[in-house]
């Protein structure tokens, strides 16, 4: 049985567990990382010197890094569905959810810390601002991708995403001002009205 470690107020473990959700696959899942510690072990060490999560454990296959489980999940148990079959749209996946990663999620990191995590009293305004200014123009760049589209890249849902679908809920969630996003805005509705984000997307930001 797939063995899953994580959290699931982490993003990246979030993406994990929509993967999994969206394709039914049997597992168990170890409450790991924050406050529930675990990933300070020599035991988990072994199965990720990171000492990060989401790490999952597939028949003896050991994967750690979010998009490369979600990739890899998508391959072994979802060709024709978050997999595309056709190589032009695998691509176009690939590449939403290395943006994910690098762009988006990348410069959301200092607000949602900022705003989320730290005191008021001891909050970087400038860094927040700065993140909240980039993190919205990367909502725009999707929303324009989005326009036409059910999905990001073409009717079915994909691995992209569900990559995506994670920070667009933690941009969506920030307490700030954003821009109006229609084309993005549809879309994350379209996503959360299937089964796989309820438990998954529906917790509060911490």
């Amino acid at each position: 049985m797939l063995k899953i470690w994580g959290r699931l107020t982490s993003v990246n473990v979030q993406k994990v567990m929509l993967a999994v959700r969206e394709l039914a696959l049997p597992h168990s899942f170890t409450q790991a990382g924050g406050p529930f510690g675990v990933v300070d072990t020599p035991e988990f060490a072994k199965l990720n010197p990171n000492r990060t999560v989401p790490l999952i454990d597939d028949g003896g296959f050991v994967l750690w890094e979010s998009n490369a489980i979600v990739r890899y999940l998508a391959a072994r148990y979802g060709a024709g569905s978050l997999w595309p079959e056709d190589v032009c749209m695998r691509a176009d996946a690939d590449r939403w959810m290395d943006w994910q990663a690098t762009e988006w999620q990348g410069v959301m990191g200092p607000a949602f810390l900022g705003l989320i995590r730290t005191p008021e009293d001891k909050r970087d305004r400038a860094a927040i601002e700065n993140s909240v200014k980039r993190s919205n123009a990367r909502a725009l760049i999707l929303d324009r991708a989005l326009q036409g589209r059910e999905f990001i890249v073409g009717r079915h849902l994909t691995m992209a995403d569900i990559a995506l679908v994670c920070s667009a809920h933690r941009w969506l969630a920030l307490p700030i001002e954003r821009p109006e996003t229609p084309a993005l805005s549809a879309w994350y509705r379209r996503v959360m009205m299937r089964p796989a984000p309820q438990g998954v997307l529906t917790l509060p930001l911490e």
